[in-house]
């Protein structure tokens, strides 16, 4: 309502206008994924999930460097800040090259195991991951800062560059190979980098950090790292173990059910961006930060609720629209997706409120359930039907989990104040 209220007032902050632009860039993001899906039917589209998963799993890596990158632009200023960037950049850029030559190097091994008609899409796609962790750190340094403004061009230059760019290679020149895929995704990173901050890139030799600064970094980047660990796990394992398991159709029909499942989690993604440097701030001023996650739980779980209701309720509608008559076997699974992941979308919010407050029980418990759920679906896949079962018992487990840390750890401050 709020957000409403701004725009048929013309006063948009910066914050809700980041809003507007996620929501952008995840429907360009789905149409991008819809046409593939409609366009390359169910084998091949299960090709293409492979590499959009590939994609995610990058964004989760690089997500590290990000959040870290977003939390001591907040608390770093001046010369520390300038020190600070440089060392990331330079870092972020190591591991980049790092990944992207070991995928190169085991390009033939992946196709083996996820079973793709191709190893050259995963050398393409190698060849991209420096740019995308260089690209992650720019964000960061928006993201702390709340450029939200700058930080929205450069998501809406990654996703209508692959957009525009991969289905303009399938339609007018009729290629539909997966290495079109894999180029459309490394060209939008070169676009996705802009607008750059060059001068925050530093050839020379850059002064060591303070001590207690250092140990914080580390600290907080070890912390994050693990978390995101969880999040490939929890979010990417599902759809590539499918693809171990089950043939390429029923792997293509399960990825179709993802994508639909998954908008719950691609939203709140959109809030997880504003907490973070939010609850920082709060924190550095003294202030209490417990109600910035009341605001975006209460969010995330009324529109998680509206999603899986209408799941629910118009399955068969759902994926005749979006996808085609190829893929309504699927109809039956989808609000049962659609729960999974919101459970997890919401447990995701408490995890990533105490991780910008450095505790670190929450983002063990995620790591927990997230193999917990690797593991139940390894050991129970019979039919696609069962592999959803088990993600709703593992995500049912964490999000009680995550509520309970949360009624203790709150009930612990109110002792400690008396």
């Amino acid at each position: 309502m709020q957000l409403l209220t701004a725009i048929k007032t013309r006063k948009i902050s910066p914050e809700q206008l980041f809003m507007i632009s996620v929501l952008a860039v995840n429907g360009g993001n789905y149409l991008y994924n819809l046409i593939l899906g409609r366009v390359l039917g169910p084998a091949q589209f299960a090709d293409a999930a492979v590499l959009i998963t590939f994609l995610l799993v990058l964004s989760f890596i690089a997500m590290t460097f990000q959040l870290v990158t977003a939390k001591f632009s907040v608390l770093f200023e001046n010369s520390v800040f300038a020190n600070f960037i440089a060392k990331v950049y330079k870092r972020a850029f190591t591991v980049g090259i790092i990944l992207g030559l070991l995928i190169i190097a085991f390009a033939e091994q992946l196709q083996a195991l996820f079973n793709t008609s191709s190893s050259t899409m995963f050398v393409i796609f190698g060849c991209g991951v420096p740019l995308y962790f260089l690209m992650s750190v720019n964000r960061g340094t928006f993201q702390g800062k709340k450029a939200y403004k700058t930080l929205s061009i450069t998501y809406q230059g990654e996703m209508l560059s692959r957009l525009l760019i991969t289905l303009g290679i399938i339609l007018v020149f009729n290629i539909k190979s997966s290495w079109v895929i894999a180029l459309g995704i490394i060209l939008s990173f070169v676009f996705g980098l802009f607008p750059f901050k060059f001068k925050h890139i530093s050839y020379k030799k850059s002064i060591p950090l303070e001590g207690n600064y250092s140990k914080q970094i580390k600290n907080f980047f070890l912390l994050t790292a693990f978390y995101e660990l969880t999040q490939i796990i929890i979010n990417n394992s599902d759809i590539l173990l499918v693809k171990h398991y089950f043939d390429a159709y029923e792997a293509g029909l399960y990825a179709s059910l993802a994508l639909i499942g998954r908008i719950v989690y691609f939203i709140a993604w959109m809030f997880v961006m504003l907490l973070l440097p939010a609850v920082v701030e709060l924190k550095k001023e003294g202030k209490e930060t417990a109600s910035v996650l009341f605001k975006y739980v209460g969010y995330i779980a009324i529109i998680s609720i509206i999603i899986v209701m209408v799941c629910f309720g118009f399955p068969e509608l759902i994926i005749q629209l979006l996808f085609g008559e190829a893929y309504i076997i699927m109809a039956p699974l989808l609000w049962k997706y659609a729960l999974a992941t919101s459970m997890f979308a919401i447990s995701n919010i408490f995890a990533y409120y105490y991780l910008s407050l450095d505790k670190y029980v929450p983002v063990i418990i995620s790591g927990v359930f997230g193999i917990l759920q690797m593991v139940l679906v390894i050991f129970y896949h019979d039919a696609l039907e069962q592999v959803v079962h088990m993600q709703i018992v593992a995500m049912l487990l964490l999000l009680a989990i995550q509520i309970g840390f949360f009624i203790i750890d709150s009930k612990t401050k109110k002792k400690d104040l008396i």
